[in-house]
């Protein structure tokens, strides 16, 4: 399964280098961001978790299409049962990080005999993604876009990195600009992918916030996020965030964000940064 993923993760690595060309001939625009993601919280539990994530992200984008593909390098330290991007879970992988459950212990429906802690580290979840504009009106105030995604299951399920499984979303969004005001918001759907161990269960998530226009090189919004609860003895995702957005010149822009979570399937607090080049 190891050698799987990473050369999954190679070979989508590979594919990077296929939009460069179209974009540099005109049909599209290319573009290659970095950043860092930093969250902490206990997750109903009585011990704190850190998650690092650092994520290099490939775009590629058409007058209505938009490719992304997203290669993570994740690291986390703390409760056995929480695994990164997906929450706390019932996890009966007798050899999984923090050792959760008696060895040998059920597949995934019990519930852990002691939390426990452990740290890890590894490639992530390779993320894929394509969205489509379905509208947009003439004058570029009003829009609607449907995106379809799939997550890889490249982390190691035995690290607690991830699941070992894929998911596979859909999600309609839109957006209308009202001066220097552009209120937007989201519906999605996710399957989630259930392994011998973890047992999860489809699920709804929504988003709505809004982004106010500082002047030609500064944005700043927020936005509220809910997702359904996946798993029993899990909870519910329920955050709120704030961003600002930086133009450096017509290639570079910065992004800063900060978060806080309201129900134990979120983290406490959070905090990331990233930088994107234009080609």
């Amino acid at each position: 399964m190891r050698n799987t993923a990473y050369w999954i993760a190679l070979g989508s690595l590979a594919l990077i280098a296929a939009p460069v060309a179209h974009a540099a001939d005109g049909g599209g625009q290319f573009s290659l961001s970095g950043g860092a993601d930093y969250s902490s919280g206990k997750y109903g539990t009585s011990i704190t978790t850190d998650i690092w994530s650092v994520p290099v992200t490939a775009a590629y984008q058409t007058d209505r299409w938009t490719f992304k593909l997203v290669v993570p390098y994740v690291s986390i330290s703390g409760a056995g049962n929480v695994i990164p991007g997906t929450g706390p879970v019932n996890n009966g992988n007798p050899i999984g990080r923090g050792l959760g459950r008696l060895l040998g212990g059920g597949g995934g429906s019990g519930t852990p005999t002691t939390t426990t802690s452990g740290s890890a580290s590894g490639l992530g979840d390779v993320v894929a993604s394509a969205g489509y504009q379905v509208y947009t009106s003439q004058d570029g105030t009003f829009g609607l876009d449907l995106t379809g995604k799939v997550k890889f299951g490249t982390a190691d399920e035995n690290k607690g990195l991830g699941t070992g499984k894929n998911d596979y979303g859909v999600s309609l969004d839109t957006y209308k600009v009202a001066g220097n005001w552009t209120p937007f918001g989201g519906v999605g759907w996710t399957k989630y992918g259930s392994s011998q161990y973890i047992k999860l269960k489809n699920a709804l998530n929504a988003n709505l916030g809004v982004d106010y226009k500082l002047d030609s090189t500064n944005n700043v919004g927020t936005y509220y996020y809910y997702r359904e609860r996946i798993a029993e003895g899990s909870a519910s995702q329920s955050e709120l965030a704030g961003y600002w957005n930086h133009k450096i010149g017509n290639h570079w822009r910065v992004q800063a964000y900060a978060l806080t979570g309201f129900s134990n399937g979120s983290p406490d607090w959070g905090a990331g940064a990233s930088m994107k080049f234009l080609f």
